[in-house]
C-alpha cells in the first residue's frame, strides 16, 4: 500500500507512540548502510507507547527516483521489538523508516477477549463498532460495506454469545485495522541506503604491471595483457586491476630498489604520474593507445572480466598542472614545490596536492573529470591509492556525484591506515576497502578481526577487500617462504572474505625476496623496474588457485561475509570456520603452520551449519575430491601442507544413523 493514498492522521491527537533503535543505520543516518542487487535489508526498531496502549508498526521504503512510498507491515517480535524486510532491486540511493501508531483496534480487541460480565461485553462492543465505524469511513467499497455492516451488528446483537462470535472475527478486524486512522503517530528520520552491483559483493581480483608482459626485454603493452587475460580468467580471476597507465615523470625518476637517481634505461615508477606527453588522461606511449586500452577493456568484457583502473591523486614535477595550476602545490621556503616525504624518506619524484589551496573548487573538479573520462572509456572499478591522505569532504563529494549518474561504479580504498580513518572513508562511499588481514597471522588474530568484519555493527558499511600481498607489501611471514605459506595465505584470503585479490605473477610464483630483512619491500621490486616473470614453471600455484576460485565461483556460502562462523579447534595452528547460504554450506580448516603437519578436534556449531544435534553427516573435500562421514559436533583433522593446507568442506545432508 502506497502511503500517498492514506488519509492523514488526525492533527488534533498529540503523538503518543514511540519508535527507537532502528537497525540497520550508520551513525544515526548520516551515512548509508550498504547492500548489493538481490539483498535484503532487515529492519528492526523497539516501539511502544505509555499504559496498556497497543501499537502498530510499518516499514517505509522507497528506491531510487520514487516519490512515493512502499509500505509493510512489521511483525511483533516480543518485548516492544518489531521486524520487517524488504528486497533491493535497483542500483543507487534508497531510503527507509519506521512509522508506528497506537493500535485502538488490536486494544479493544484485547480487551474485550478477558470480558466475562455481559453488560461489560456489550458495552465494549459499541466502543469497539464506534473503532470500526471510523475505519470504514476511510475505506471504500466492498470493504466500506462490509465494516459498516459488522459495526451496525456489533451495536445491535445482545446475545453474548452471537456478540462474542461477531467481535472475534479476525478477517474483519484485519480490514479495519488496515483503514483505521494512525492515532498518535511517530515516525522515525529516513535511513539512507545504496545498492551496488553484484561484483561490489562478491570479485576476485589480479593485478599485475602490463609494462612487464612484453616479449624479449621488450616494454609491455595493451595487447600483451589482452594476450594474458585467458591464462588470469582460467586461473578465476574477474577484475584485473592495473597500477597508473600514464606517462611517468623523467624528472627526479627513480631507480631500481627505489634508487634516489634513475639511471640510464630506468622506466621509473608508475605512481609518478605526468610528462611532456600528458598527465592523468594520458596514456604512457608504450603501453599503447587510447584505442588500444578501449580494446584491453572490451577483451575483457567479452571474457565476463573488468579492468580496475588506479587512480592516484598526485603527480611528476613534469605534470602539466604543476604549470598550469601553481596554487594546487605547496612551496617550501625557497620557492620550490614541495615533494612528498615522510621524514627520514624523501620521495622527489612526486608532488602531493595542495587540498588546502584557495582555489579548491576548481581542483576537485578536476579531479572529478579525470575519473569521469576513464569511465567514459568504459572502466567501471576504481583502485584509490592512498585516499586517507586526502580530505574526507572530497572524497564524499566526488564518490556521490560520479555515482548519482553512474551507480555501477565502483571505489576501493587503498587506506593501510588507523581504523577509524578506514571506517569512515567506507562510511563516505567507498564501496570496498583493503583491510589488515595482510598482517593477521595467527589464529586468535583471524579469529578476532574477521568475526569483528563480519558481526559488527560495521559490516553494515565497511566491505572488505582482503589481500595476501600487494606490489607495496611483502609481509614478513612472506620473506624467504615457500609455496606452501602462499597456499595457506590464500585460501584464507580467498574463503574468508567474498572479496579478495593477490599481486601477480609474484604470489603464484611464490616471490619472497625482501629487500631487507626488516622491509616489506621487494627486492627488485616491479615498481621501479621491468620484470620477466616464468610463468611456466612447475612450481607456480595457479592450477591450485584456479582450484580455490573455482571452488568460490561454485559456492554461494562464499560469496558474501555475513554468515562467517568460527568453531574452536584443540590446536591453535589449526583454525576452522563456516560460511552459508541456503542449503550451500561450506566448513573450512586451515593448518596455519606451512612446514609441518598438524591435527586436532574441531568441535562444529552444528545449527551454523543447517544440522540438528548429534547429527550424522557427510563433508566432501572440495581440494582434494575424498569424502568423510562425520559424526556429531566433535570431529578430527589432519593436515599436511606437503599435500594441501586446508580441507574445503561442502557439508553433506544428514544421514540416517
Amino acid at each position: 500500500m502506497n502511503d500517498a493514498t492514506r488519509r492523514p492522521v488526525r492533527a488534533s491527537i498529540a503523538p503518543s507512540a514511540v519508535i527507537e533503535d532502528v537497525k540497520p543505520q550508520v551513525d544515526g543516518g548520516r551515512f548509508a548502510v550498504k547492500r548489493a542487487l538481490g539483498e535484503e535489508i532487515v529492519v528492526t526498531a523497539a516501539a511502544f507507547a505509555h499504559g496498556h496502549e497497543k501499537v502498530a508498526c510499518a516499514l517505509r521504503y522507497r528506491g531510487p527516483d520514487e516519490v512515493g512510498w512502499s509500505r509493510i507491515p512489521m511483525e511483533s517480535l516480543g518485548n516492544d521489538r518489531w521486524r520487517a524486510r524488504f528486497t533491493v532491486d535497483r542500483m543507487g540511493a534508497w531510503q527507509y523508516g519506521v512509522t508506528c501508531w497506537i493500535d485502538s483496534l488490536a486494544s479493544w480487541r484485547e480487551g474485550y477477549e478477558r470480558r466475562v460480565d455481559v453488560d461489560d461485553m456489550r458495552i465494549a462492543a459499541k466502543v469497539g463498532a464506534e473503532l470500526i465505524a471510523t475505519s470504514a469511513a476511510h475505506a471504500t467499497a466492498p470493504e466500506r460495506e462490509q465494516l459498516t455492516e459488522w459495526a451496525r451488528a456489533l451495536r445491535e446483537e445482545s446475545d453474548p454469545v452471537a456478540l462474542r462470535t461477531l467481535a472475534l472475527d479476525d478477517t474483519l478486524l484485519e480490514i479495519a485495522r488496515a483503514h483505521a486512522p494512525r492515532t498518535g503517530a511517530a515516525q522515525s528520520v529516513n535511513f539512507p541506503a545504496v545498492v551496488d552491483r553484484e561484483r561490489a559483493r562478491f570479485g576476485t581480483w589480479y593485478e599485475l604491471f602490463p609494462r612487464s608482459l612484453g616479449k624479449d626485454g621488450a616494454h609491455g603493452t595493451f595487447a600483451d595483457v589482452i594476450e594474458r587475460l585467458d591464462a588470469i580468467r582460467a586461473m578465476g580471476f574477474d577484475v584485473v586491476y592495473l597500477p597508473p597507465i600514464h606517462p611517468i615523470g623523467r624528472a627526479k625518476r627513480k631507480g631500481r630498489n627505489n634508487a634516489p637517481a634513475a639511471q640510464s634505461g630506468d622506466v621509473g615508477s608508475p605512481w609518478g604520474i605526468g610528462a611532456r606527453e600528458g598527465g592523468h588522461t594520458a596514456i604512457h606511449p608504450e603501453l599503447g593507445t587510447l584505442a588500444q586500452f578501449r580494446d584491453l577493456v572490451e577483451a575483457a568484457k567479452a571474457r565476463g572480466m573488468e579492468i580496475a583502473m588506479d587512480v592516484a591523486f598526485q603527480v611528476s614535477p613534469e605534470h602539466p598542472w604543476v604549470q598550469e595550476h601553481p596554487a594546487w602545490f605547496r612551496k617550501r621556503p625557497d620557492g620550490t614545490v614541495q615533494f612528498a616525504e615522510n621524514p627520514p624518506k624523501k620521495y622527489e619524484d612526486i608532488y602531493p596536492i595542495d587540498f588546502a589551496t584557495t582555489e579548491w573548487k576548481a581542483l576537485w573538479q578536476a579531479l572529478r573529470e579525470v575519473v569521469e573520462y576513464w569511465r567514459s572509456q568504459g572502466v567501471a572499478i576504481f583502485r584509490v591509492d592512498n585516499p586517507h591522505t586526502k580530505p574526507f569532504a572530497f572524497w564524499e563529494w566526488l564518490i556521490a556525484d560520479i555515482r548519482r549518474e553512474h551507480p555501477e561504479v565502483i571505489f576501493l580504498s587503498e587506506a593501510f591506515t588507523r581504523p577509524r580513518v578506514m571506517h569512515r572513508l567506507a562510511k563516505l562511499g567507498f564501496t570496498q576497502s583493503y583491510t589488515y588481514f595482510t598482517w593477521r597471522t595467527t589464529k586468535a588474530e583471524i579469529e578476532e578481526y574477521f568475526t569483528e568484519l563480519s558481526q559488527d555493527d560495521s559490516r553494515e558499511y565497511f566491505r572488505p577487500n582482503c589481500w595476501p600481498n600487494t606490489p607495496d607489501i611483502l609481509p614478513y611471514h612472506l620473506h624467504n617462504a615457500g609455496l606452501p605459506m602462499f597456499r595457506v595465505r590464500l585460501v584464507l584470503a580467498a574463503t574468508l572474505a567474498a572479496n579478495y585479490g593477490i599481486y601477480g605473477p609474484a604470489y603464484e610464483l611464490g616471490e619472497n625476496r625482501p629487500y631487507s630483512p626488516k622491509s616489506e619491500e621487494y627486492l627488485a621490486s616491479e615498481k621501479y623496474e621491468l620484470k620477466r616473470w616464468d610463468g611456466d614453471g612447475a612450481a607456480s600455484l595457479a592450477p591450485w588457485i584456479a582450484k580455490v576460485n573455482a571452488i568460490r565461483h561454485a559456492h554461494a556460502a562464499l560469496q558474501s561475509d555475513w554468515s562467517l562462523a568460527f568453531h574452536p579447534t584443540d590446536n591453535d595452528q589449526i583454525v576452522c570456520y563456516s560460511k552459508r547460504a541456503g542449503a550451500d554450506c561450506i566448513l573450512v580448516a586451515v593448518n596455519l603452520d606451512p612446514l609441518r603437519a598438524q591435527s586436532g578436534w574441531v568441535t562444529l556449531d552444528l545449527a551454523a551449519l543447517g544440522l540438528e544435534d548429534h547429527a550424522n553427516f557427510r563433508v566432501d573435500d572440495l581440494l582434494s575430491g575424498e569424502s568423510y562421514p562425520w559424526r556429531g559436533e566433535r570431529n578430527f583433522v589432519m593436515l599436511d601442507p606437503a599435500r594441501a593446507p586446508a580441507h574445503v568442506f561442502a557439508v553433506g545432508r544428514q544421514r540416517q544413523p
